[in-house]
């Protein structure tokens, strides 16, 4: 009977980490969360490709063993030393042997850990060579963007609620709630970006997952991040860091286009406003979703 429940115990936990193990792959979205999702977002940077290597192919496995381990030694000493099947009790207090593997072992274990992590960390913290510098600074609460290398370019990003966000989904119906802005920030694929991030008023941190990097925005000081965003479409990301009771309603959105289309709106944004080259690439961009062309295809 008690080698049966065992059984059933191992039978179920090796399901859970079949399903835990494989979930991730299939609820992950790009850009932004999806229902039910477990793990990381699809990535769309080198910085979370290698976020995704590290914790697929290190992490992971280390901590389905771990767990499984744990699972079996506890299910080991539920059977053979109950009260039942063990009514005179050892009086062991020491095992040398037993006690170098349990602190040899976790040793060993945060070197696998640590060799890999230390390389992360330095690839995400050495700036390369940037294609082009925006400065990030978080106010309660919304971001600005300045383009550095642009005369004239610079604007506050707000979360669109109310009819505001009705208002963008008549346009773009895929606009999600609390995620959405009236001006998100225009990148050009396959460039890499250099992020100066500050703040205002209170500590803030920028940060959108599909990218990898997460820099706090502090008051006083310049903090910088680079990513290299190599899909185009929308991302979303929000602040990190509680800041006040408008935490929740901070999100981050960009915008990630082609070259060509990223200098068409760079030249429309001097010319014209970047409230006007923002609606005319946001109308652009969701005349191409899967939302818009069925709607149309249900219309005719």
């Amino acid at each position: 009977m008690r080698l049966r429940m065992a059984c059933g115990l191992l039978a179920g936990a090796a399901l859970g980490l079949a399903i835990g193990g494989a979930t991730p792959v299939l609820a992950a979205g790009l850009g932004q969360p999806q229902e039910w999702q477990l793990g990381f977002q699809q990535s769309a940077s080198p910085i979370m490709d290698n976020v995704h290597v590290f914790h697929d192919r290190i992490m992971l496995p280390l901590i389905t063993l771990i767990v499984a381990l744990v699972l079996v030694l506890l299910v080991v000493v539920m059977v053979r030393f109950n009260a039942k099947a063990n009514p005179v009790p050892s009086k062991t207090t020491h095992n040398t042997l037993i006690e170098v593997i349990w602190t040899v072992v976790p040793v060993l274990i945060l070197v696998i850990i640590a060799i890999p992590s230390f390389r992360l960390l330095y690839f995400e913290r050495t700036i390369p060579d940037a294609d082009m510098t925006v400065k990030v600074a978080g106010n309660q609460w919304y971001w600005s963007y300045e383009y550095q290398d642009q005369q004239n370019i610079s604007f506050d990003s707000l979360l669109l609620d109310g009819d505001a966000l009705q208002t963008r989904r008549q346009i773009d119906p895929a606009a999600p709630r609390l995620l959405s802005v009236d001006n998100p920030i225009v990148l050009p694929i396959n460039k890499t970006v250099r992020l100066i991030v500050t703040a205002n008023d209170v500590i803030h941190s920028w940060t959108i997952p599909s990218f990898g990097p997460k820099i706090d925005a502090i008051p006083g000081r310049l903090n910088e991040a680079w990513i290299k965003p190599e899909k185009e479409g929308v991302f979303y990301g929000q602040c990190s860091e509680l800041c006040g009771q408008g935490h929740a309603y901070m999100p981050i959105e960009a915008r990630v286009v082609s070259q060509e289309r990223y200098d068409a709106w760079l030249k429309q944004a001097a010319a014209e406003g970047v409230d006007k080259a923002n609606a005319a690439l946001i109308q652009e961009m969701a005349a191409k979703s899967p939302q818009v062309a069925d709607a149309q295809a249900n219309s005719k």
